[in-house]
């Protein structure tokens, strides 16, 4: 899978089997009527997206046409961690596909590291990295080998190229296994390779997706770390694709969100949770508390979204931090004692949750 990024010549776009293999449908097709919603854009930004779309035809010409990726805009800055965040099948992998070069749009432009991605592929492979889902690292080959050839496939001399492989090895924590065959290695150990792999002619930009996919917890906090170094130590501007909500809570500096094919959302994490409608408290009391308890509620400011179950009342408010001291004094003024209380902030969960009609959750 790497080697394509330096030697697929530019006029030669790879396809792969199924409906990828099928000839594209005209550019001039139309998008689906659902609109995406306008962004900021950025001019000078290190990666640069216009109306970028690929639709697929099932079945041969008469087949169904599928419509992947529906013009979507896109901006990233140098030195950015840009999370692409939706369920699987909203479009993501087909993306960043077309970004890679491995995929060609069926409409739209995009400048990758100040190169066209139609006319320029050949220079974007020099300057990009990407690690796909599916480890490309051969079984039977060592730890080292793999990173030595994939150095002499992108043209360092063999004495760079070593040198750049115990680099990464150290870089990566895989010093101690060099020399082990690449399929006795574990998740964690085999993702570090890719991402090694992907790194070893130092790119501008690395383009990882699903980078943990399938890892255990502390695997995937593990490479969370090697991903942050990757921008604090080398400038790196870095495009995630994932479906872990925690993962873009914790790398990312903003976040895409893709369902459809289309980008219905962007911001950072907490300016997506600002759009979701405030806190939720959550206030327990005896039974016979309940219901004077829901009339004094009814009396805070901003409140909306009461709801009573299981000896419990919950509501939205803007400030949860800000309005749970106003509501215990008004339930202190009344006589009315608590059992337990909650404030739940709103997540990236809710946020999809607000945008889709359903969880995130429910897709993985």
């Amino acid at each position: 899978m790497y080697a394509l990024l330096v030697t697929q010549p530019s006029s030669d776009l790879p396809t792969s089997g199924g409906q990828e293999a099928q000839s594209s449908v005209p550019s001039k097709l139309a998008h689906s009527p659902r609109s995406a919603p306008a962004f900021p854009l950025n001019p000078d930004a290190h990666i640069r997206v216009r109306g970028l779309a690929r639709h697929f035809q099932q079945g041969g010409r008469k087949g169904a046409v599928v419509q992947a990726v529906q013009g979507i805009d896109i901006d990233v800055s140098r030195g950015e961690i840009l999370g692409f965040l939706g369920p699987n099948g909203a479009g993501k992998t087909t993306t960043l596909r077309m970004l890679t070069t491995l995929l060609k749009p069926t409409a739209g432009h995009a400048l990758i590291a100040g190169h066209d991605l139609i006319k320029e592929p050949r220079e974007i492979r020099r300057r990009i990295g990407y690690v796909a889902q599916a480890s490309g690292s051969s079984p039977e080959s060592t730890v080292g080998e793999e990173l030595r050839l994939q150095a002499r496939i992108y043209g360092l001399p063999r004495t760079s190229a070593a040198s750049r492989s115990r680099e990464l090895l150290s870089q990566f924590d895989l010093l101690s296994l060099e020399n082990r065959l690449t399929r006795t290695l574990s998740g964690g150990q085999r993702r570090r390779l890719d991402i090694a792999l992907g790194l070893v002619h130092t790119p501008e930009i690395i383009f990882l997706d699903e980078p943990t996919s399938g890892l255990d917890p502390q695997s995937r906090m593990n490479l969370w770390g090697h991903i942050r170094r990757m921008r604090t130590e080398h400038g790196m501007t870095i495009f995630l694709t994932t479906h872990y909500l925690d993962e873009v809570d914790s790398l990312c500096d903003r976040i895409l969100i893709m369902d459809g094919g289309q980008i219905i959302a962007q911001g950072t994490a907490e300016s997506l949770k600002a759009q979701v409608s405030g806190d939720v408290l959550e206030v327990q009391f005896e039974y016979e508390h309940q219901m004077p308890a829901v009339a004094i509620a009814g009396q805070l400011a901003g409140m909306h979204n009461l709801s009573v179950s299981d000896g419990a009342i919950r509501m939205r408010v803007p400030r949860g931090d800000m309005a749970l001291p106003d509501l215990l004094r008004l339930f202190n003024d009344a006589g009315i004692a608590t059992i337990a209380l909650r404030v739940n902030r709103p997540s990236l969960d809710d946020v999809f949750l607000t945008l889709t009609g359903r969880s995130l959750r429910e897709e993985e």
